[in-house]
């Protein structure tokens, strides 16, 4: 059966670039990079070189970048690495679930957090953050890219209202690295998250950008590893990959890749819509990068859709992978204003740099199908079609 996976933010398939360049840090290349022997040395070189390359990805110094396990690991680091008791935060209602339960934890400890809202489109109101600042605000964290809807919050006038304040900014762009560019000191971030599971490399490794004179308490205590923001020994096989998958992101904009998977994006999107009524986009008219598509179908279920699909080889979902299984609908589309049916009927399309215009037809001739199977068994719909004839 071909099978075509159209769910890469949930995570990427490892390019086999990647996978080269990792391959001798798993066995000839085995060093400690701690260790000042020529084994920890020649690892050691190894990680610097993919410090330099994820720095370059995010337009900092190199010293500004945490190597992590990944973004949920980095979001935690900001966020309890800068708050303390007494102190007041700011996010949004439609952050991933590291920054949205982190939060909760603090609010367990009885720190302040205020969660600001999105419009229908999915935005967050720069001026919604601006008046939610209090003189005790330590940190405003709000995502750059929403990994259910695509949608790219305004992260710069965000920045510019927190350095007018004197107030730390956070972002999670785990889901915007490598398919938007990015650039700290434009967006005017003092902290930055990406994984790398998300844009080709392994999963299990990250990095938190830190500006440079921003004092973190660290997560992990034990040795100096990180210039003592993060111990533990490095893994450096999964650094190097990060670091190669930095450098293939970077080319992927020089040679505009982000259009090409634009272009396959809107032609999956266009051709489903024209197929399938009683169907739209979810954060439709906002920017978002040009992977994904998160589209809802009207009186049916998200998740026997999905099935459906998988069962004819084309892999999809709901929304956030970590969610997987929740009976409750996405949080992120309830706070854009969604029905609770509607959202539950909400599947996410999302493609990576392996997909092609074969798999973007592939997907173009199955949903439709699928989704009048499904409505054929739906008594909503049949009642919906009974009542316009």
């Amino acid at each position: 059966m071909r099978r075509v996976y159209l769910d890469n933010n949930a995570t990427t398939p490892v390019l086999p670039e990647v996978l080269e360049a990792m391959r001798p840090y798993f066995g000839e290349r085995f060093g400690n990079a701690s260790s000042i022997h020529h084994h920890g040395q020649e690892t050691r070189a190894a990680v610097e070189r993919a410090r330099e390359s994820v720095a370059a990805l995010l337009g900092c110094r190199p010293a500004e970048v945490v190597f992590t396990s990944g973004g949920t690991e980095g979001d935690n680091l900001a966020i309890f690495g800068l708050v303390r008791p007494g102190d007041h935060v700011i996010s949004s209602t439609i952050e991933h679930h590291a920054v949205l339960n982190s939060c909760k934890h603090l609010q367990e400890k009885g720190i302040d957090v205020t969660y600001v809202p999105v419009d229908g489109r999915g935005l967050v109101d720069p001026d919604d953050v601006r008046r939610a600042l209090r003189p005790n605000t330590q940190l405003v964290t709000i995502m750059m890219a929403n990994n259910e809807t695509g949608v790219l919050q305004p992260i710069e006038e965000i920045g510019k209202i927190c350095a007018e304040a004197d107030v730390y900014f956070h972002t999670d762009a785990v889901q915007a690295a490598s398919k938007v560019p990015i650039r700290v000191k434009q967006i005017g971030c003092d902290l930055l998250s990406i994984s790398g599971h998300k844009f080709h490399a392994p999963q299990g490794v990250g990095a938190l950008f830190v500006r440079k004179g921003t004092t973190l308490e660290p997560r992990f205590f034990g040795g100096s590893h990180e210039r003592s923001r993060r111990a533990g020994t490095e893994n450096v096989p999964g650094i190097v990959g990060l670091g190669k998958a930095a450098e293939l992101a970077l080319k992927g904009f020089e040679t505009r890749e982000d259009r090409e998977i634009a272009a396959l994006r809107d032609r999956l999107e266009a051709a489903i819509l024209h197929r399938v009524e009683a169907a739209e986009v979810n954060g439709k008219g906002a920017p978002r990068v040009p992977n994904t598509s998160n589209i809802y179908f009207d009186y049916i279920e998200g998740e026997p859709l999905i099935i459906s699909l998988d069962l004819k080889g084309l892999a999809v979902s709901t929304g956030a992978a970590c969610s997987s299984g929740a009976i409750e609908p996405s949080h992120v589309l309830t706070a854009m204003g969604l029905r609770p049916d509607r959202a539950r009927a909400s599947i996410r399309f999302s493609l990576g740099k392996q997909n092609t215009g074969d798999d973007v037809d592939f997907a173009i001739e199955l949903v439709p199908a699928s989704v009048a199977r499904l409505r054929e068994l739906s008594p909503l719909y049949n009642k919906n079609a009974t009542q316009a004839v």
